[in-house]
């Protein structure tokens, strides 16, 4: 937007990001995983990031959710900096199936909210709500042993939701799942996006997924990881798979290529 003196052009304040991020790992042989890294997300968009394997992209969630401290620079959310836990409004769903077999779908979406000590009547409705909202209400009282695999995912998904995040961090939440899954779960998240109004950042490896669902797409260097690209793809908000029929999405997958195959071929030890 605009305003003030000039028509200066006045800047909404990044919802996250990160100054100069660099994360080392110690040991025998230390490992230089990320950065130095920049990136502002901005307030209410779909980030993804893609990159060759081993690149740090989800030692970067890390970093973003407070569950890690970096080497160097700074990491905020909502203006303060973050360090050493998840603050309040940052949810995150990790890529392995989370759920807690010994619990009914119920009690793995309520798990969180009943340890904040939230009333009663308010954690029943939250979690009616999420149950409801990523389809599971007919499963609420089976146990994961008895779902799909990407009704697991919906469930870590809804038990995330129901904290009401406003940061919802997501590190490969599809990879285990086959293709025509994916392009419906990506739906789903599309949806939950659209309804919560939350920022949403994406760790994926598949470079359809990606250009899909997101807004922009950052694509990430063989390590150390660091930004080479930053993609805006156009889409409108009210999208769905059916984007993927779009002849703009072909040059949108074939940037990535493009961009990510030289990076990944040095992954591959094959680069010059």
């Amino acid at each position: 937007m605009t305003g003030g003196v000039g028509d200066i052009a006045v800047m909404e304040e990044p919802h996250a990001s990160l100054r100069g991020v660099v994360r080392r790992y110690g040991g025998a042989q230390p490992v230089h995983a990320l950065g130095p890294v920049d990136l502002d997300l901005r307030r209410g968009e779909f980030f993804s990031v893609v990159g060759p394997s081993g690149c740090g992209k989800s030692t970067l969630l890390d970093v973003l959710s407070g569950l890690g401290r970096p080497t160097g620079g700074t990491v905020s959310f909502e203006g303060a900096e973050l360090g050493g836990e998840v603050p309040d409004g940052v949810g995150v769903v990790f890529q392995e199936d989370a759920s807690f077999p010994w619990l009914t779908v119920r009690d793995n979406v309520a798990f969180g909210l009943r340890r904040t000590g939230l009333d009663g009547r308010e954690t029943a409705r939250r979690v009616e709500h999420a149950i409801g909202f990523m389809g599971l209400g007919q499963f609420a009282a089976h146990y994961p042993a008895q779902l799909s695999g990407g009704m697991r995912q919906r469930v870590c998904i809804a038990r995330t939701l129901v904290m009401q995040p406003r940061l919802i961090l997501l590190d490969e939440p599809f990879g285990a799942l086959d293709q025509q899954t994916r392009l419906l779960m990506g739906d789903e998240l599309l949806r939950l996006w659209r309804e919560t109004g939350a920022t949403v950042l994406l760790i994926t490896h598949a470079l359809d997924e990606a250009a899909m669902l997101s807004d922009r797409v950052g694509v990430m260097s063989a390590r150390p990881g660091r930004f080479i690209d930053l993609l805006e793809t156009g889409w409108p908000r009210e999208r769905d798979s059916r984007v993927v029929s779009d002849p703009a999405f072909g040059a949108l997958t074939s940037r990535l290529w493009s961009s990510l195959r030289t990076e990944s071929l040095k992954t591959m030890g094959r680069a010059a």
